[in-house]
């Protein structure tokens, strides 16, 4: 460790010498400037009159939203598709296998620059979008109606918190009954269910609103309501579909993990195939799956630096934009490190709690 300290002061001490030396600036007091340039896709306003600490939060937002609905989506899809290489249909075993060969073996930055082009040259302009209800799909995007925020909606937020509090008693009860009995109870179902219907009730609390504010074909855009730009879907779908493919193979080796008697017993039990694959293989499977799972969650956020190259204005965008006006080449390239340390170190510190939750337990 002292050794590592005595390198990493010998390359800073260096580094600032080297700079003042050529007479480049340096220190992070830029980031109180004004940034300058506008960010085209934002969850919040953010107008180029804001400093440049804005501008980095508005890109570590726009990362994290893609790494966090990717993971789940990625969760979602490699799941199924790993369940599916055991099933007994030949053609949804071959069909799994073919999805996992194809997208695995095609680099992400392809799958990228692949969908980005469909989005933005084979969908349709807006004036012709694709309509399915209030759903236009063009061009320029996805847009899709958004509630009108009121009342309504901020006590829909202020029952959720209850309802996770209710969720997870009713999930210990669960558990304890499971335990005590054998009999099987809901256990994510019917939590999901109880936060659902509490958010309800704050919703019917506040006024039961039903208000939307509906996109509508313009001159020129679609407008009003709410919108998906071609880059964000495009980074969506390539890191979803490609993190998907490795997510199943992880599923898939965790299962053959498990002792094929596991299952026979099952069936000699007269479980079904579902709740085999339910209730005996991929519980027993979770200690395999979850540390290569990690990996993946980890991979998946650190490939969405990627991003930069369509376009998507992630904290890598808005740190090369950042560095081009300032030429604080240090201090921009060690923001990023932190944040992909952070949320790397984050996902990690979650998933290995979550591993121990899932580990077999001595008596």
């Amino acid at each position: 460790m002292a050794a590592i300290a005595a390198v990493a002061w010998f390359l800073i001490h260096n580094t600032l010498a080297n700079m003042q030396a050529r007479g480049i600036k340096s220190g992070f007091d830029f980031l109180t400037q004004a940034a300058g340039f506008d960010i085209g896709e934002s969850l919040y306003p953010f107008d180029s009159g804001e400093s440049y600490l804005q501008a980095f939060l508005v890109g570590v937002t726009n990362t994290l939203r893609v790494a966090v609905v990717g993971i789940i989506l990625a969760t979602l899809l490699g799941t199924m598709l790993g369940v599916g290489r055991f099933s007994r249909n030949a053609l949804v075993r071959g069909l799994c296998l073919c999805y996992v060969e194809f997208f695995r073996n095609i680099p992400v930055l392809l799958q990228l620059l692949l969908w980005y082009v469909v989005l933005t040259e084979v969908l349709p302009a807006t004036d012709s979008a694709w309509t399915v209800g209030p759903f236009f799909l063009s061009k320029g995007g996805l847009n899709f109606p958004i509630p009108v925020w009121g009342t309504g909606q901020l006590w829909a937020a202020y029952g959720l918190l209850p309802g996770v509090l209710l969720g997870w008693f009713y999930r210990r009860w669960a558990v304890a009954k499971f335990e005590a009995t054998g009999k099987p109870g809901s256990m994510v179902i019917m939590p999901l269910v109880i936060v659902l219907l509490a958010s309800l009730a704050g919703w019917a609390l506040g006024g039961a609103p039903t208000e939307f504010n509906r996109p509508i074909k313009g001159d020129f855009a679609i407008e009003n309501g709410g919108a998906l730009t071609p880059e964000f879907l495009a980074v969506l779908m390539g890191l979803t579909l490609y993190t998907a493919s490795f997510i199943a193979e992880v599923i898939r080796g965790g299962i053959s993990s498990v002792a094929r008697g596991q299952g026979e017993a099952a069936s000699a039990l007269g479980l079904n195939r579902t709740q085999e694959m339910r209730l005996v293989m991929l519980p027993q499977a979770l200690r395999v799956i979850i540390p290569p799972l990690t990996n993946q969650y980890l991979n998946l956020t650190k490939n969405s630096s990627l991003a930069v190259a369509i376009g998507y204005p992630d904290v890598v965008s808005i740190a090369n934009t950042a560095l081009n006006q300032t030429g604080r080449a240090v201090e921009c390239i060690s923001i990023v490190m932190l944040v992909y340390l952070s949320t790397s170190l984050g996902t990690a510190l979650l998933m290995n709690w979550y591993n121990s939750r899932s580990a077999i337990k001595e008596r």
